[in-house]
């Protein structure tokens, strides 16, 4: 299992919209088996392709205490969304350090194709729920903090600029 560098905000990759993975193959499950490392590794409670510049369908989500109950989620859709929403701090490995309030449904239910293939919908509430809607907006090339005000978005844009700048 390999680390991936993981993109980080504002880069522009990050807004490629990613398209359905074709086949779970043994390319697709190295590419789970890494993404999970990075997740791990990264102390992240998940992840999508798109972070780590490959632009598919494809997410990993392990919200457990114990960080040993990790979730594949292969072209997911969501097919249903609860009418409540609520409004949740949320932070992302590719805006490290940052954190601001979402709002988001409270519940979910998605159909996706696990890590095996297998076709399967899973009820999602609380944190699973936040996070599957978080990881499948940067499916569709949205990081969260384009849910803030522009004034909040340009200052984050500045910091994490200044921050890479600094690092190289």
């Amino acid at each position: 299992m390999a680390i991936l560098p993981i993109l980080c905000y504002p880069d522009p990759r990050l807004h490629k919209i990613a398209r359905p993975v074709e086949a779970v193959d043994a390319r697709l499950k190295t590419l789970v088996s890494d993404m999970l490392a990075t997740m791990y590794d990264a102390n992240g409670i998940g992840l999508a392709a798109t972070q780590v510049d490959v632009h598919e369908r494809l997410i990993v989500i392990d919200v457990s205490e114990g960080r040993n109950e990790p979730m594949v989620l292969i072209n997911p859709e969501i097919v249903w969304a609860s009418a409540e929403k609520h409004v949740n701090d949320e932070g992302c490995l590719s805006v490290p350090g940052i954190y601001d309030g979402v709002e988001r449904h409270d519940a979910v239910h998605v159909k996706a194709l696990d890590g095996e293939g297998q076709s399967r919908t899973i009820e999602a509430e609380g944190l699973l729920a936040v996070c599957i809607q978080h990881e499948m907006d940067h499916l569709m090339g949205k990081v969260f903090v384009e849910y803030l005000s522009p004034l909040k978005r340009n200052r984050i844009k500045t910091k994490m600029v200044k921050q890479q700048r600094e690092n190289r």
